[in-house]
């Protein structure tokens, strides 16, 4: 018997995983940071009017909360063509099994989809400024970058996950007007 497929959600995965989910649990993923660093020239933005999406960043001593997914037994190849389908469209992430530490203690080996800060849509040290203007208007073809910021915050606050960068952009965002999430 094999051991069960994790997958860590630090993005659209915490609320749209796309695969059947046997059990969800928060979870730590340590030594990466949740950040906007990544241009979207597909889903949440085109090529020539890119928008931006979370990816996980290098950060030595540093933590990203989000979830770990374990896929429901007999799913592992099917779930894994998925993903690959889905978060390597540009090959802007890499896919990597890291050690991310679940709330119950446990510590589990998990697919994480991480940047290649050598690859083009690489756009780490965007200030916040920057990144509101960009996901307030950029939209691509899973609709406008807004939604998906939006969509993003609002899960992680019912998962009780704090994310002050990210609170701080879904105010500015909405700011600048044409809120279509409520």
């Amino acid at each position: 018997m094999e051991p069960p497929l994790w997958v860590f959600g630090y993005g659209s995965l915490i609320w749209d995983p796309g695969f059947p989910v046997a059990r969800s649990v928060i979870a730590r993923l340590d030594g990466w940071h949740r950040s906007f660093c990544m241009h979207s020239i597909h889903y949440r933005g085109t090529a020539t009017d890119p928008g931006l999406v979370l990816a996980l960043d290098a950060a030595p001593g540093g933590a990203c909360l989000g979830v770990g997914f374990q896929v429901t037994p007999g799913a592992e190849a099917e779930t894994l063509a998925a993903l690959r389908k889905r978060e390597l469209i540009s090959n802007a992430y890499l896919e990597r099994w890291l050690p991310v530490t679940l709330a119950t203690g446990e510590t589990v080996e998990a697919v994480s989809y991480v940047i290649d800060p050598d690859h083009g849509q690489y756009c780490g040290g965007l200030d916040l400024e920057a990144q509101a203007q960009i996901i307030a208007r950029a939209a691509g073809e899973r609709g406008p970058n807004r939604d998906y910021l939006l969509h993003t915050v609002a899960h992680l606050q019912s998962l009780g996950i704090s994310d002050p960068d990210l609170c701080w952009l879904a105010t500015r965002v909405r700011a600048l007007g044409n809120d279509p999430v409520s």
